[in-house]
């Protein structure tokens, strides 16, 4: 397989983070796939964000749960940019999509877009949470899902195993070799996260990684050529 380059959150190093403006950009910068976050509104909307609440990338403050999408599309992202939808995200780009899941909730919403949208094929559902990963499975039959991990041991790999995963997206900082061994025996990818300069691609690509989540799109153009 070739080794893959994963967008996070579109190119949050150069654009505002979970954006159509950031999605495109990584899209037109080559970027094999795109990360992006999920969350719920207060009326239900699958809306793109990382955190929980919009005080560190918008003008607005609170969690989005308190919020209404047409709240939420008030705030400026960045650059003027709103916060989008999930479908929006659908419609702008053509790459895959990594969707990140924090709650069971939102792999509930989630799942209702990916099979009336026959999206099994272009969307790969991660999460931190475990559950969210074993419900979104539950929901939609050969779903491709992989489970996050910041602070994680060698029990990660049979966490992964235990709902299904069919990869991992871990934490470079923490990974050793191995933590490699044990997932390839189990037949998981590894991604390594977050990959932002040469020295982190010179780990990965050493430890066999399949892929790297960066904020650059640099790693791109770079990635191929470094042993």
């Amino acid at each position: 397989m070739n080794f893959l380059t994963i967008g996070h959150r579109g190119v949050m190093g150069v654009e505002p983070e979970n954006t159509l403006r950031s999605f495109v950009a990584a899209q037109e910068a080559g970027l094999d796939l795109i990360e992006l976050d999920l969350h719920l509104s207060k009326d239900g909307a699958l809306v793109v964000m990382h955190d929980a609440d919009v005080d560190r990338t918008t003008d607005g403050r609170g969690p989005i749960a308190d919020k209404t999408l047409t709240e939420l599309r008030a705030l400026d992202a960045g650059r003027g940019e709103r916060v989008p939808v999930f479908e929006e995200v659908l419609d702008a780009v053509t790459k895959p999509l990594q969707a990140e899941i924090k709650t069971v909730a939102a792999a509930r919403a989630l799942a209702e877009v990916l099979l009336r949208r026959d999206l099994v094929g272009r969307v790969e559902v991660i999460s931190f949470h475990d559950e969210a990963i074993a419900e979104i499975s539950r929901l939609v039959p050969g779903v491709r899902t992989a489970l996050v991990a910041s602070r994680y041991g060698t029990d990660v790999v049979d966490r992964a195993t235990a709902v299904g995963a069919t990869a991992l997206v871990l934490n470079i900082r923490r990974l050793t070799q191995e933590i490699v061994e044990r997932a390839r025996k189990a037949d998981l990818r590894i991604i390594g996260w977050v990959v932002n300069t040469q020295d982190d691609l010179r780990l990965v690509r050493a430890l066999g990684l399949d892929g790297a989540t960066t904020d650059y799109p640099e790693i791109k153009r770079t990635g191929r050529f470094t042993a």
